[in-house]
């Protein structure tokens, strides 16, 4: 049963929480203007006022089974609707701004481009590791446990039982080796 137009916001509230499309029009005949009013406060702009004037009365429409009265009144709940859909409207627009010197500026990177350096990486990582596997069993095993492990000179020192001397000396050669292995290999390479 639709609430008379002339029902106060209480009846109109009780038949709106019912999913009643009259009462419901009756509510934002009665309140639209002074939303209207409020957004165009809020924001400075008749268009963005006339957005949120529509964004306003659908979120009071989906949220119809909160309306919260004031003294036999929508009209503050309304305020607030509108207050949090500005607000929210604001924080995207904020987001978007910040977004977009990265988007027009191309550092979004392409998903080709990212594969294709994940791929770059895996091979180069491949090469490596075979450079290791030819370097001399001792220097190779400090390669392992330090660069490779992320074990430090000390402790690989008491793994290997040598000095921790003996370690940076393998590593050192190892490091030579690698870099002269890498290089012809990539000489090679075509």
């Amino acid at each position: 049963m639709a609430a008379p137009p002339d029902a106060s916001d209480t009846a109109l509230s009780g038949s709106v929480r019912t999913g009643d499309h009259a009462a419901f029009t009756e509510l934002y005949e009665r309140h639209a203007e002074a939303v209207w009013n409020f957004a165009y406060r809020l924001t400075g702009s008749w268009s963005e006022a006339d957005d949120l004037l529509s964004a306003v009365f659908l979120t009071a429409w989906r949220r119809r089974r909160d309306i919260r009265l004031v003294r036999d009144s929508a009209l503050p709940w309304l305020f607030v609707v509108t207050s949090n859909v500005c607000r929210s409207e604001r924080r995207r627009l904020a987001r978007l701004f910040r977004a977009l010197p990265r988007l027009l500026s191309g550092e979004v990177p392409d998903h080709a481009e990212q594969v294709a350096d994940r791929d770059a990486a895996t091979e180069r990582l491949a090469r490596v590791l075979a450079a290791v596997e030819r370097l001399p069993r001792s220097e190779r095993e400090a390669v392992r446990l330090c660069l490779l492990g992320g074990t430090s000179t000390d402790d690989a020192a008491q793994m290997l039982g040598i000095s921790v001397h003996g370690v940076r000396s393998r590593l050192h050669r190892a490091r030579t080796r690698l870099q002269q292995i890498l290089t012809e290999d990539s000489d090679v390479r075509p």
